[in-house]
């Protein structure tokens, strides 16, 4: 039997040091560090962020949303497209190399197996080795402490959205709710098995950004360069050997490159989809340069461009500005400033009118006509407001029994009922059907200052 596919080989990340892993875990500590810490942070005697999907309240830091505010998480999201497609046309996967969570947690689950299993050869070795006592404790520990992390991990992100604190006293007596007993086992099965088995199949099966990446590169984009011209023909030699004499180029071929690369691939063949941009390489084939006392960049961040026309450092960042990387940044630039401007001038209090369907426009006492309204007066502000509400655009038209002042809440949503009514003269001197009028709500702000208002349109119904 003939099998058409390959067998999956697993791949042994050897451990590197250099300049690109000490960036990659310093991005690893400040994103896990706002992760897991930001959910502890209090803001006005509650959470600093924290998303109540029960309430339908989001609240950040000082900022409390409704999904009224769609607006805003639109934005968002907008502004993390702009910067993906940014920093991809500068300097090619950035974001997958240095703090997307697939490659953070895999590093921090390496991490953990090279604690308890050793580095590479040691890995595969004790995977190759049959079982005994000291395989059985090696790999048990390390799977304890890889659950561990990811209960902690699913926890945390359940956190976001249960008050942590609440969560946390549950968790002495395991007394979570069904959803929160699910969100908390799956994340931390998904970080589990992502992290510590999928590892490098995520990014080159899963995930759609290796897949269009290419679209948004060109050859002035930064990415991991090998300089074949530099480098070939490889091939080993002693140290004290002149390549050239040899007629060999700086490779000497150790492979290194390969067995530090998390996806396996060989960067000396060029430009792979594979390549997550994490710069392991580079800092392995700069160590293998220094001891053999070669000048180091053999692979390096460089462009197409500058690779062939043998350009430095300066004129490859010179060429990396151009046209396209200037419009990105222009709109990332207006898209922020627009956020910042719309949260900075956002009105505290929020008001959705509802015409009453149930009840019809009816013929009152002394033949005014009333319709039937159902406001929802959302107060954004973390403390009790004072509102007042009033009606206008038709002659004569007004609210009744709708109180003077209506006390709401700190980050209250409260539904009223209000009628309202038009004199029989005035009534007379419109037309039948459908009229505009307008809800004034202002809220009353303490020591005499303007009050501020939000006028809301809706629709009058006068009766045949």
């Amino acid at each position: 039997m003939v099998s058409l596919f390959t067998k999956t080989q697993k791949i042994y990340p050897k451990a590197v040091q250099g300049t690109f892993v000490k960036w990659r875990w310093a991005l690893v500590w400040f994103t896990q560090i706002i992760f897991y810490g930001l959910p502890w942070l209090m803001w006005n005697d509650r959470q600093a962020v924290l998303f109540e999907l029960v309430s339908r309240r989001f609240y950040i830091f000082g900022l409390v949303l409704y999904p009224q505010d769609l607006i805003y998480l639109s934005a968002l999201l907008m502004i993390s497209a702009y910067a993906l497609f940014l920093f991809t046309a500068l300097a090619g996967r950035l974001w997958c190399g240095y703090a997307c969570p697939q490659t953070v947690y895999t590093e921090i689950f390496l991490w953990f197996e090279h604690k308890f299993e050793g580095d590479r050869i040691k890995r595969m070795k004790l995977d190759g080795a049959a079982w005994s006592r000291d395989k059985w404790l090696r790999k048990s520990g390390k799977h304890l402490t890889w659950v561990l992390f990811s209960l902690w991990t699913g926890f945390t992100f359940v956190g976001y959205f249960t008050p942590i604190r609440d969560l946390a006293s549950a968790s002495l007596t395991l007394g979570f709710g069904p959803w929160e007993w699910f969100w908390i086992l799956f994340y931390a099965f998904a970080t589990w098995g992502n992290a510590g088995f999928m590892r490098e199949q995520v990014c080159k099966y899963m995930c759609p950004y290796a897949r269009f990446q290419s679209a948004m590169f060109d050859k002035d984009t930064l990415i991991i360069s090998y300089d074949a011209e530099r480098g070939e023909p490889r091939g080993s030699r002693s140290k004290k050997a002149d390549p050239k004499a040899l007629g060999l180029g700086s490779c000497v071929d150790c492979n290194l490159c390969v067995q530090v690369c998390p996806t396996g691939i060989d960067i000396r063949k060029g430009l792979q989809y594979e390549c997550i941009g994490c710069a392991a390489c580079v800092d392995v084939c700069d160590e293998v340069m220094g001891k053999m006392g070669y000048e180091k960049g053999l692979v390096r961040y460089a462009t197409q461009n500058g690779l062939a026309n043998h350009w430095t450092g300066a004129q490859m960042l010179k060429r990396a500005m151009r046209p396209r990387v200037l419009v990105y940044t222009a709109i990332l630039i207006l898209i922020v400033a627009a956020l910042g401007v719309s949260i900075a001038v956002r009105t505290p209090f929020k008001v959705d009118v509802v015409r009453d369907r149930a009840s019809l426009a009816r013929i009152v006492e002394e033949g005014q006509v009333e319709n039937v309204y159902r406001l929802q007066i959302m107060n954004a502000a973390e403390a009790l407001q004072h509102y007042q509400v009033s009606v206008d655009g038709l002659p004569g038209v007004t609210l009744v029994d709708v109180p003077k002042d209506l006390l709401i809440g700190p980050a209250e949503a409260r539904w009223i009922t209000v009628s309202v009514r038009l004199p029989a003269e005035s009534a007379q001197q419109v037309k039948a059907g459908a009229h505009t009028i307008h809800f004034e709500i202002g809220r009353l702000s303490a020591e005499g200052a303007a009050p501020l208002v939000v006028r809301e349109k809706s629709t009058f119904m006068v009766p045949r």
